[in-house]
């Protein structure tokens, strides 16, 4: 536990830590025209160069968190980094495609470790409830602001030093963060040295994998092909096995029984349909603004940042309005401002303009920006101690599967109206995407409506006991 300067130096560095997994989410997108012209890659190369990153952090988390636990968080924060580094840098030197998806799995790999570690960290270093639902609420926005900042910050690189540039850009930060992190970075881990559920992580880790590695494949090769079912059973069988032993084991992994009653399991449900509304949304926002309005990767990343300035506006809202009537309201609402958000997505035409680009934006940024860091204090509460490595982890997987299924999703309802089309023309392209994005608006509209009842009907208000155990909780680790 550390106190005043220190602890919030300590959120500092681990929230850097955060805006930089965020980053290099996305960072590579618009590099890759210049990688494919340079290197060659195929298609489905190319693909796994994109999506190498999320399916080791979506796969890897949940067992990284419970390690972190075990051995120390610090000390997985610490290792993540440096792994991340040097992935980064195999990255910047590569000569081809296979060394460049081995790179994006091992920056992948070492974002698991770290990102547990920082919010497990935040609730470590501030168990005063006040200040921890301020610090979450910063952690929750700079979450999202990475992602955001990821095009504009790589357009403007990649434009001057080429693609190895959106590689080369994490090796000076890690180096900051991590000398940073050596000074004012307290090591934490779980009071009693449990022994590791290896089985448990093994089957985590399998099973999530099977997971991303089929939402990642199933726009490409069908959701109904056999390899993606193949790997949507397989994911589902490996969980359950893994819900199983952790309900049964002596010294589980999980705390699967807290997703009886209680909060957590519908704060973290609303988490993932959140990320799938919000990432879904990002990922066809771009695409209209540069394949319909023909704008350029920097041009249309520098549209987005309003939605940054959303996101930390509803981060500082959230924790304050939640005080007031419970967690309830903060989530359920903002769920319901992003689904008003699609409303003005799916009304995008050809000649639609900025204004209703940032009103959509306004919107579902403040939305986002309310529910994440009420859920994730209601998670984190929850947590026992010792075990807050795994409870952030158990957010961290829940948060990335829901955006990796909302850009799948929605990407592929976007695609299977531009494939019924067929058009022939620029024109044509424009009008049938316009189509595609009306449809794919109206499914992710109506993902966050239903989100947002959910989160009415469960999480608390004044009037449950849960929000007193919220605002009076020192579960610390």
């Amino acid at each position: 536990m550390a106190s005043g300067r220190r602890a919030w130096a300590a959120v500092a560095v681990v929230c850097a830590a955060l805006f930089l997994l965020g980053l290099d989410f996305t960072v590579l997108n618009v590099a890759i025209p210049g990688l494919r012209a340079d290197l060659g890659p195929t298609l489905a190369e190319t693909q796994w160069i994109v999506d190498g990153y999320a399916l080791a952090l979506g796969g890897c988390v949940l067992a990284a968190g419970a390690l972190g636990d075990r051995y120390g968080r610090r000390r997985a924060f610490l290792a993540g980094l440096a792994l991340c580094g040097l992935a980064s840098v195999a990255g910047a030197t590569g000569h081809g495609a296979a060394q460049l998806v081995a790179a994006r799995c091992g920056m992948g790999l070492g974002a698991a470790l770290f990102m547990p570690a920082t919010l497990s960290t935040v609730v470590h270093v501030l168990p005063e409830p006040a200040a921890r639902r301020r610090a979450i609420g910063i952690w929750a926005a700079v979450a999202g602001v990475g992602a955001v900042f990821g095009p504009v910050a790589g357009g403007l690189l990649v434009q001057r030093y080429g693609w190895q540039a959106a590689f080369w850009l994490n090796v000076p930060v890690i180096a900051v963060i991590g000398a940073t992190a050596l000074a004012v970075l307290p090591e934490s881990r779980a009071p009693e040295a449990r022994p590791l559920d290896r089985p448990g992580a093994l089957l985590s880790c399998a099973g999530l994998l099977a997971l991303v590695w089929g939402v990642i494949e199933a726009p490409g090769r069908g959701w109904t092909s056999a390899g993606v079912l193949t790997a949507f059973a397989v994911a589902v069988l490996l969980i359950a096995v893994f819900v199983r032993r952790q309900l049964r084991c002596a010294e589980p992994m999980v705390p699967v029984r807290l997703l009886r009653g209680g909060p957590v399991w519908p704060a973290t449900l609303s988490l993932a349909l959140m990320s799938f509304a919000m990432f879904g949304a990002m990922f066809l926002l771009t695409l209209h603004l540069q394949q319909v309005r023909g704008l350029s990767a920097w041009q249309a990343g520098v549209r987005m940042v309003p939605l940054s300035l959303g996101l930390a506006t509803g981060a500082l809202l959230g924790p304050v309005l939640a005080r007031r009537s419970g967690a309830r309201v903060p989530c359920a609402g903002g769920l319901a401002l992003i689904a008003a958000g699609f409303v003005q997505l799916g009304g995008l035409t050809v000649g639609s303009g900025d204004a209703p680009v940032l009103l959509f934006e306004g919107l579902a940024g403040v939305g986002a920006g309310l529910l994440a860091p009420v859920a994730t204090e209601l998670v984190m509460s929850a947590v026992p101690e010792g075990a807050a490595g795994v409870g952030s982890a158990l957010n961290d997987a829940t948060r990335q599967v829901g955006s990796t299924l909302g850009v799948a999703v929605l990407g592929s309802v976007l695609a299977t109206a531009l494939e019924r089309a067929r058009p022939a023309d620029p024109a044509a392209f424009a009008l049938a995407f316009t189509d595609g994005l009306g449809a794919a608006a109206v499914v992710g509209g109506a993902v966050a409506l239903l989100a947002a009842i959910l989160a009415w009907r469960r999480l608390p208000g004044l009037d449950r006991p849960a929000v007193r155990d919220l605002d009076s909780s020192t579960t610390t680790s």
